[in-house]
């Protein structure tokens, strides 16, 4: 029986505190983890340092040219784009996964760090994670899509969502009170409260890829493949791998 967490934040605290992991070890966690696996890997940045994560491409020496080619290739032109993403998305891109997604989000902090003091401190994931957490205190849990009863007979009444996000979708599904499909919608719905009432960050679809819609996107297209020259006279220069 779920009862006595309301606003206790332990369980989702443990999961931000921790790596991104894969989807399926975040369901034995809590749902926050899940929820966090949806949100961008940073929250809004200053225009001027996402204008330099955007000029600077996706990173000298921050990955392989082929790890590149394969981003670009999914729509992921430079570092501000990535870090507008949400690790699940990287994390589906082929050759990628839970391990190289915490690394791009590493060296993204690190850049960030470069122009805005106190970055490592203020978005690292912890911290992002923090602040995501507070502000889902102060939704309440009747907010989310499931009934009067369900809530009660979990015994959160009168909580916050960010009491529904501390808890374990295994423990919920063991209760008997909620589906699988009921904890995937209050997962999509609190994802959706972070984001600001959208989903976060997305793939772009190939039709977009393939054929800028606007002068913005026609720039943006130039500059992906100056940037894509770019790389491979890098890797051209760079010293024999042995």
């Amino acid at each position: 029986m779920i009862a006595d967490r309301c606003g206790n934040p332990e369980h989702a605290l443990s999961t931000v505190a921790m790596p991104a992991r894969s989807r399926r070890t975040t369901t034995s966690g809590s749902l926050f983890g899940e929820v966090s696996e949806r949100l961008p890997l940073f929250e809004p940045l200053p225009p001027d340092v996402l204008h330099a994560l955007t000029t600077s491409g996706l990173g000298r020496g921050c990955l392989t040219a082929s790890l590149r080619a394969r981003l670009r290739k999914a729509g992921y032109r430079d570092l501000g784009h990535l870090a507008q993403t949400s690790p699940e998305a990287i994390a589906s891109i082929r050759k990628f996964g839970p391990v190289r997604t915490d690394y791009v989000r590493t060296f993204i902090l690190a850049e960030i760090a470069r122009w805005l003091p106190g970055a490592r401190e203020t978005h690292a994931a912890g911290a992002t994670g923090a602040r995501r957490l507070e502000r889902l205190r102060d939704w309440p849990v009747e907010q989310l899509p499931l009934d009067a009863d369900a809530i009660a007979a979990l015994g959160l009444a009168g909580c916050s969502c960010a009491d529904m996000a501390g808890q374990s979708r295994f423990e919920l599904l063991g209760t008997g009170v909620v589906l699988s499909g009921d904890v995937d919608r209050v997962v999509t719905t609190l994802a959706r409260f972070l984001g600001g009432g959208g989903m976060a960050a997305s793939l772009p679809t190939q039709g977009a890829i393939d054929a800028p819609a606007s002068e913005t996107e026609a720039i943006a297209a130039r500059r992906a493949a100056q940037l894509a020259t770019q790389d491979r006279e890098w890797e051209d220069a760079a010293p024999a791998r042995a």
